[in-house]
């Protein structure tokens, strides 16, 4: 069974994203702000953050692989918001909708404030004042709104330029990094208070962060060639890429520099080149991640005016959300996803870089789980939907897939803390009134339409 429904568009899409362009995107999309700073996130924990990275990294190829089915069997664009709708109906589609959203405006804090501590590296100024490092990100989101709000063909071109240097440090970093590491590094594994077990978890709550963005290649679908065949093989592919670029430059950053000191750094790979190449190496770096996270920030913001944009059109969020600018860009949810996050990073950025980068992903990572758990288990149902009742070896995959799936969203939905599920579940549920307020809203003018037509009027 395939479901093809042509998604509401203002003008006829392109054909023509192929495998390569696909698995690009899936990498581009993961490998952001979160290598560049997690490396200080894990250090407390010391080398068994590797278990978690490498928990992590099953996880999302389990992930990866339901994406990929899914996207066989639902071929319209949306992702997980398209395939929820299809399983679960109405609701569940504008909760995963929210969910979505919420997760993007909260991953563009946490970008900004990546990219501060990387510029605060350069300009030891900004490093120094709170209040610049605040100034700084604030100016970061809105300049790149502003580039989104005048047109997407500027936000491509600066997509694509921090695209193509993003990989630079890393690959240097994992590759040349590995005569640096000093083995009395490693010892002990566990530097936490923690349990090993807690460790991990703890852990891998934080490094999926780094991974929100492995179904990137099933939202474009009417875009992709063959999306049946390329999807699922781009995105397992750029699962793989990511997970051998995040666990080899975590490893050498944990043996080059001490855990200690790795924990308290607000540019943790610049610190590492800097053992490495010296001060200009560490310079170098920063560069790279300044750009890397500055060309992430654009995505997500992008990412955060099409997707309300989008679900407005569909009339799951409000109307107003799916008026366009005269640039023909979605200016009112582009403006109000990041005046959330200015308000986010605001009311976080006392605690410290670090603390602040840590608290606003794990609520991003809390965020995204919730899709991520209903994609893991809709399969079947959207099967049984078209009357397709799965059975024998087949049925065993879908419900074998779907279980791993799902008890891996809940396991990191548990790591990511007590505080940070209360929040973002109060974060979803303030999404409720607004689902009712408009369905209510379209019930009552479909009424008032009947009784105009019937009155004659």
């Amino acid at each position: 069974m395939t479901i093809e429904v042509q998604a509401p568009s203002q003008s006829q899409p392109v054909k023509g994203l192929g495998l390569v362009a696909c698995t690009a995107l899936v990498v581009g999309n993961m490998i952001g702000s979160g290598i560049f700073l997690l490396p200080a996130s894990l250090a407390p924990f010391g080398p068994i953050a590797l278990g978690g990275w490498v928990l992590t990294s099953l996880g999302a190829l389990v992930l990866a692989i339901i994406f990929g089915r899914l996207s066989r069997t639902v071929t319209k664009p949306g992702g997980p918001y398209a395939y929820s709708q299809e399983a679960f109906g109405d609701f569940a589609g504008f909760l995963i909708a929210w969910g979505y959203w919420i997760a993007l405006w909260t991953g563009n804090a946490a970008v900004a404030v990546a990219l501060v501590g990387y510029l605060g590296f350069l300009v030891p100024a900004i490093g120094e004042s709170q209040m610049y490092s605040l100034a700084a990100a604030l100016i970061a989101i809105w300049g790149l709104t502003l580039v989104n709000i005048r047109g997407v063909e500027e936000a491509g071109a600066v997509q694509i330029v921090t695209t193509v240097l993003k990989l630079v440090p890393l690959v240097l970093i994992a590759v040349l990094g590995l005569f640096w590491i000093d083995s009395a590094n490693f010892s002990p594994a566990n530097q936490s208070e923690m349990s090993n077990v807690a460790a991990i978890s703890a852990a891998a709550a934080l490094t999926l962060w780094a991974y929100l963005g492995l179904e990137s290649a099933t939202v474009p679908s009417g875009d992709v060639i063959e999306p049946e065949k390329t999807i699922p093989r781009a995105t397992i592919i750029g699962v793989l890429i990511a997970a051998v670029v995040y666990i080899s430059v975590t490893a050498v950053s944990l043996g080059v520099v001490p855990a200690a000191q790795l924990a308290g750094s607000a540019a943790p790979l610049a610190d590492v080149a800097s053992v490495m190449f010296g001060s200009v190496g560490g310079s170098l770096v920063a560069i790279g991640a300044v750009i890397s996270t500055f060309g992430t920030l654009n995505g997500f913001t992008l990412l955060s005016g099409q997707v309300p944009y989008g679900a407005a059109l569909d009339r799951v969020f409000p109307e107003a959300l799916g008026r366009i600018s005269k640039f023909g860009t979605p200016a009112n949810a582009l403006i109000l996803s990041n005046l959330l996050a200015s308000v986010l990073i605001v009311m976080n950025f006392a605690q410290g870089l670090v603390a602040a980068f840590n608290f606003i992903i794990l609520l991003a990572v809390m965020a995204s789980l919730l899709p991520y758990a209903f994609c893991a288990v809709a399969e079947v149902l959207i099967r049984a939907n078209g009357g397709e009742v799965l059975r024998g070896a087949e049925l065993a995959k879908v419900a074998v897939l779907g279980l791993l799936g799902f008890t891996y969203s809940i396991w990191a939905l548990i790591g990511s803390g007590a505080q940070t599920v209360l929040l973002g579940f109060v974060l979803l549920l303030l999404g409720v009134p607004i689902h009712v307020w408009l369905r209510w809203s379209q019930v009552r003018d479909r009424v008032e339409t009947q009784v105009t037509f019937s009155d004659g009027r």
